[in-house]
């Protein structure tokens, strides 16, 4: 486990009241403030968000990711945002969602509170994550198959997200949401071959509960994100073909599927980030499953 100075469960620290205060405060300056105010409250609300769900995690088990590794955690912000970016570029070919209110700031402006805004998504969707793997159902869940990462099937990954990239970016309007699986296909065999953390880790033993974690807590993020977004202004909307119908907020229900495969990218982002520079005894700094612990 990484370094760090953990805390007691079943304490409420200190950090958690802080996100708390945070969360109401912005929360509530966000939904009732009239004109531009969101690229100056994202942050701050999903900072106190993010703080909130470590201090949950750290209340139920004695240990969280600010807990076990301050400086870790503050990696976490760091690692996001350029991953982030990434989606962006590609959305500017699939234009599938973009932003009420740019055009009310400068490019050097807009690139420096999105960058601020997309730092929140990592330390939000792992800490979720965490908090996901501590409830007991998911604790319950046996083995599972073992799924050993072959070079046959490494290189069939590979092959498959760039064939899915090819598509995505050629025929847009089609294959659009394969930009939330192609990225993983693409990544996770690197992590392998350059010794990296990846979710084979887990699976190779038949340990399905870390992916379940991931998409369960990406999608209760994925829920926050929208309805906070639903009154915000500046604020995203999406145009999405074939498939805009039932919107939840913004969001059309079948969109919030995207998520699950999207927590993958996620995960597979952060180690192939930090392999490099982690030590080897911090590649394990998130732990999804109290059988890692």
């Amino acid at each position: 486990m990484a370094g760090g100075r953990l805390g007691h469960r079943g304490l409420w620290p200190l950090h958690g009241w802080i996100g708390l205060a945070l969360v109401a405060l912005f929360w509530t300056l966000n939904w009732s403030l009239a004109g531009l105010r969101t690229h100056w409250g994202f942050f701050p609300l999903w900072l106190g968000y993010s703080l909130t769900i470590d201090a949950l995690v750290a209340y139920r088990k004695g240990h969280s990711l600010l807990t076990r590794n301050p400086a870790a955690y503050a990696g976490l912000f760091l690692a996001s945002a350029p991953a982030w970016w990434l989606f962006e570029l590609i959305n500017l070919r699939t234009q599938n969602w973009f932003y009420l209110g740019e055009e009310a700031f400068t490019t050097l402006e807009y690139a420096l509170l999105s960058t601020a805004s997309f730092s929140t998504v990592m330390p939000a969707v792992f800490g979720t994550a965490e908090l996901v793997g501590t409830l007991r159902p998911l604790r319950k869940i046996g083995p599972g198959p073992a799924v050993i990462p072959t070079p046959a099937l490494l290189r069939g990954m590979f092959g498959a997200g760039c064939l899915m990239l090819l598509f995505l970016l050629s025929w847009p309007q089609v294959f659009f949401p394969l930009v939330w699986t192609s990225l993983y296909c693409l990544i996770e065999p690197l992590n392998v071959r350059l010794g990296n953390r990846s979710l084979f880790d887990d699976l190779a033993r038949g340990d399905w509960r870390p992916l379940v974690a991931l998409g369960g807590g990406c999608l209760v993020c994925g829920f926050f994100w929208e309805m906070w977004n639903f009154f915000s202004y500046p604020k995203w909307v999406y145009r999405i073909p074939y498939a805009d119908w039932l919107p939840l907020f913004e969001m059309p229900l079948a969109g919030y599927l995207g998520y699950l495969p999207f927590s993958l990218e996620l995960f597979a982002l952060y180690h192939l980030i930090t392999g490099p520079l982690l030590p080897e005894r911090s590649r394990r700094y998130l732990i999804l499953t109290d059988r890692e612990s």
